[in-house]
């Protein structure tokens, strides 16, 4: 029976050794709470490190330990935590996601020990995993892991979420071993981010970095497909809707209550880290006290950060910082009974949270970049009355579902300190019409509903992947299409040529017939059974300066403007006008001007705009614009526009390769009929024929075709063992 294997750097579960005895703690945190119900279950199970440098001689007990907990060990040593956790993983990779690129480190020995890492996580991962198990592996971590299990269990289910930001590709591109994170990460089926903003950066840099493929939110690789897709994750909002109501925490509200008066609290509540904004927030508090001396002794920021990663150069420099700049706000504003910040350099309890979080008027979260935020959830979940103001940096990935906050830019003072004076003179009415609307949000949406929906995708991705891949031409397929070619009189083969029996090139010139093609040709011509036709976009000249001398081939040429049958002289399809090219012409010359690299190919009764020199990006940008500028011509023409691999067509509308195809089959009979092609303009054969023919789409299986083939090497594959 299939079960489900979840793998994070961490066990959700904290190890302590107390008189010679392991004691579990189960940790609070989100991920844990949502995922506690799926690991839980069966034999399912949650694989990760253990948070101890454990000796050889006590791992043992540690495994018996936590397999009762479906829990399974990754043992790291100290160095291996130094370099890849601390390294690569907080040193490399959390500044440059988190755009602070001055604080990453590319250092060698990091990247060794990551890759090592990840290998390490992938051998505890093969003792369970068994083909049909689906893996769901978490966060930046293990970027490499989907890609190393993918390699060992080809069939498998995988799906990766990513829990902080995914960087633009100007700040991706700046990791030396980027190809191979990406190319880790996209082992996986399904890659979940928190924010639409990180899935187009992701699938941006992808296809920058790697010669792959997209269509929507679908990354095509080889033979594999794999969905992107945002995924805002959520809290236990239940929990944190009861907790205020248990008797413990009602206790520590009216405590503070008696403590705090009348005074009105600033709650903030961070990890140590530079990319929360601490700094700014002090600041732009700072600024409310000096402009509005009202509210001195009215007003408190009750400030927590929780210690993390201080042995980190820029991470002690900042609680210094910290540490300075709220001694300096206290030291010019408190009076004798009040102190305009209460600051915390520790953890608290949950309990103590929620009655903070009931308690405060205000939360104010601003980080500079956030995968998503989750302090600013448990705010408004806590919020029993629907009472307070949440004041949300629009860098949060929070900050696109939770719209009813006020929104601000973290780097922008003045507009922080507004924010905080709007929430601090806000009507009750306001808040409690805001706090509503932000609680049904944080209630639906909650770490279930996350994890339900992520799971659900996930499974949709592996059967429309399984789906798919049933379509490729495999070996009971091809003995299937021999069989019937066999017991056929008469065949017809229709082959496309750039994409199909030929890689493209650069330089469209050099994408001539080799050796090997013109001895493929001449095999299948030979059996005067055959009939191959090559159907192209290319010139009639050009097909014919290559194929001219090859006797029993018929070609057709400029997508069914040209028609030849063996030796017989070219004809061109009557009543065709080329007086639109004056109009057309001097909009692609333009477009080519303005893009380097780019270049018009003149036909007949055609333009082919090339951008196959183009920088990648900057050419599908001029494509899709000239598309739009040229819609209105074309309507008035009677032309169509062609999108093609790095190519973009304009041609008289009467002309298209499933018309020129229905043609050529008139008054013939075939009783085998198979028709390959890559292009846009081949969806035309197959949409003309699919229902009396063969159909084939090589390199990709997004088509109107019946089957598909990964690439030409597939092509040629197939036409030999036919």
């Amino acid at each position: 029976m299939s079960k489900t294997i979840i793998i994070s750097n961490r066990l959700p579960v904290k190890i302590t050794e107390e008189n010679n005895e392991y004691q579990l703690k189960v940790s609070e945190g989100g991920l844990a709470t949502g995922l506690g119900s799926v690991y839980k279950e069966g034999n399912n199970i949650w694989i990760g490190w253990c948070g101890l440098d454990v000796p050889k001689s006590e791992e043992p007990r540690i495994k018996n330990k936590l397999a009762k907990e479906n829990l399974a060990p990754v043992f790291l040593t100290e160095e291996e935590i130094h370099l890849y956790y601390e390294g690569f993983s907080n040193e490399t990779l959390w500044p440059i996601f988190h755009y602070m690129s001055t604080y990453a480190q590319f250092e060698q020995t990091y990247w060794d020990s990551y890759k090592a890492v990840n290998e390490k996580f992938k051998n505890a991962v093969l003792e369970f995993a068994e083909p049909d198990d689906v893996i769901w592996i978490q966060d930046y971590q293990l970027l490499l892991l989907p890609g190393l299990l993918r390699d060992e269990l080809p069939d498998a289910t995988i799906g990766f979420f990513q829990h902080i930001p995914f960087p633009s590709f100007e700040l991706f591109r700046l990791i030396p071993w980027r190809s191979e994170l990406l190319e880790g990460m996209l082992g996986a089926d399904l890659i979940g981010f928190h924010t639409y903003d990180d899935v187009r950066h992701f699938t941006s840099s992808a296809t920058r970095v790697l010669p792959i493929q997209t269509s929507a939110n679908i990354i095509h690789k080889e033979d594999r497909n794999i969905a992107i897709d945002a995924f805002p994750m959520g809290i236990d909002a239940e929990k944190f809707s009861a907790l205020p109501k248990t008797s413990k925490v009602m206790e520590i509200i009216n405590h503070y209550n008696e403590i705090l008066g009348d005074v009105k609290v600033i709650l903030s509540i961070d990890r140590l880290d530079y990319s929360k904004g601490i700094l700014q927030r002090l600041a732009a508090f700072e600024k409310i006290l000096l402009e509005n001396p009202k509210y001195v002794e009215q007003i408190c920021l009750h400030m927590i950060v929780v210690p993390s990663r201080d042995t980190i150069p820029q991470y002690s420099e900042l609680r210094d910082n910290i540490d300075k700049m709220v001694g300096n706000i206290n030291a010019r504003f408190r009076t004798t009974s009040w102190n305009p910040i209460q600051y915390f350099y520790r953890s608290f309890p949950i309990e103590e949270l929620s009655a903070l979080y009931n308690k405060s008027q205000i939360c104010l979260v601003t980080p500079m970049r956030d995968g998503m935020n989750l302090v600013s959830k448990e705010y408004i979940a806590s919020k029993t009355d629907n009472s307070g103001v949440l004041i949300l940096s629009e860098m949060a990935g929070a900050s696109k579902e939770l719209v009813e906050a006020l929104i601000v830019n973290p780097n922008n003072l003045e507009e922080m300190s507004q924010a905080i004076i709007q929430a601090l003179e806000m009507s009750e009415e306001e808040q409690q019409c805001r706090m509503t609307s932000l609680k049904q949000t944080v209630t639906k949406f909650d770490i279930k509903h996350w994890v339900k929906v992520f799971m659900d995708q996930l499974k949709e991705a592996k059967e429309t992947e399984k789906s798919r891949r049933a379509r490729h031409v495999n070996k009971n397929l091809l003995a299937e299409f021999s069989t019937k070619m066999r017991s056929a009189k008469k065949r017809a083969l229709f082959l496309d040529y750039d994409g199909t029996l030929v890689n493209f090139k650069a330089n469209i010139d050099d994408a001539s017939p080799d050796r090997e093609l013109y001895q493929l040709i001449n095999k299948l011509s030979n059996d005067d059974r055959n009939q191959v036709i090559i159907i192209s976009g290319r010139k009639h000249e050009t097909l014919e300066q290559w194929f001219g001398h090859l006797p029993a081939l018929d070609l057709i040429a400029e997508h069914g403007a040209w028609k030849k049958s063996g030796t017989n002289d070219w004809e061109e399809t009557p009543n065709l006008s080329d007086k639109w090219k004056v109009n057309v012409r001097p909009m692609l010359e333009s477009y080519s001007d303005r893009t380097p690299g780019s270049f018009i190919e003149e036909k007949r009764y055609s333009f082919a705009w090339h951008y196959r020199k183009v920088e990648t990006g900057l050419g599908e940008l001029r494509a899709n614009e000239l598309m739009s500028n040229m819609r209105y011509l074309t309507r008035e023409m009677g032309l169509q526009l062609l999108p093609g691999n790095k190519v973009l067509e304009v041609k008289n509308a009467e002309i298209n390769k499933g018309k020129a195809t229905l043609e050529y089959l008139h008054n013939k009979q075939f009783d085998f009929i198979i028709a390959m092609g890559d292009d846009h303009t081949d969806e035309d054969i197959f949409t003309a024929i699919n229902d009396v023919a063969i159909t084939i789409k090589v390199g990709t299986s997004i088509s109107e075709a019946n089957y598909y083939l990964r690439n030409v090497e597939e092509v040629r594959n197939l036409l030999n063992s036919l």
